[in-house]
């Protein structure tokens, strides 16, 4: 699991960054907007949930939570010494799923971390996901069609498929025999190994601004594929 904490005060973020890897979370850290602002624009979809500071010297956790709920539905608990009812009210109307008030017992918090990451990992299990964002790809499965740009690009069966699996495993290196084993399960036809790199040429052909320079489907030398952080 990976948390991006956003917080100025560089004592308590370092304090809290120390305490999350303890607990077994990888952090991202930030002490301005101006760098979380970055982290949620190309990175959000490796993150799995956002603790921000309400109060941060260039802008707001409610900035930031705005820009994470636009992206993509990820979990945000505000870290605040505001702890008046309207600023807490202000939060949760924006989409925050949880905050708690400085100074807070570490326990507590990771507490609060477990208990938001519970409810949607909850959620994810028994709501499929219908709509898949991968940097400028969005993936409808209700209507089996797939964007770049906002414009709808056409895929053949198999290059849907495989552009699925893919989907379903971001940030996870797939080798090709783990995509050949996944695309015979769908499809039910043989795919040899040849036919694999044609049809990941083909999607990169499609989806990549450069492909020769892939961004999305990235090759992981001697492992495989990768989609995502």
């Amino acid at each position: 699991m990976k948390i991006l904490l956003v917080e100025d005060d560089k004592t308590i973020a370092s304090g809290l960054d120390y305490s999350l890897k303890q607990d077994g979370y990888e952090t991202v850290v930030c002490h301005h907007a101006m760098d979380a602002k970055k982290v949620i624009a190309e990175k959000i979809n490796g993150i799995d949930l956002c603790l921000f500071d309400l109060s941060l010297p260039d802008g707001s956790g409610y900035e930031l939570c705005e820009l994470v709920k636009k992206q993509s539905d990820k979990p945000v608990i505000f870290l605040t010494a505001l702890d008046d009812e309207v600023n807490v009210v202000m939060g949760l109307d924006m989409g925050a799923d949880d905050y708690i008030t400085k100074p807070f017992r570490i326990r507590e918090l990771l507490s609060r971390i477990k208990s938001v990451l519970r409810r949607y990992n909850k959620q994810t299990t028994t709501q499929p996901k219908t709509i898949i964002d991968i940097d400028k790809i969005r993936i409808n499965t209700l209507e089996g069609k797939v964007y770049k740009n906002g414009e709808e690009v056409i895929l053949t069966s198999l290059e849907y498929r495989l552009l699925l699996i893919f989907a379903n495993h971001i940030g996870q290196v797939l080798t090709r025999t783990q995509l050949l084993e996944r695309i015979w399960d769908v499809a039910g036809d043989f795919v040899n190994d040849n036919t694999l790199t044609v049809y990941i040429k083909r999607l990169r052909e499609k989806l990549e601004e450069e492909p020769q320079s892939p961004k999305i489907i990235k090759t992981i030398r001697g492992m495989g594929y990768k989609v995502g952080e």
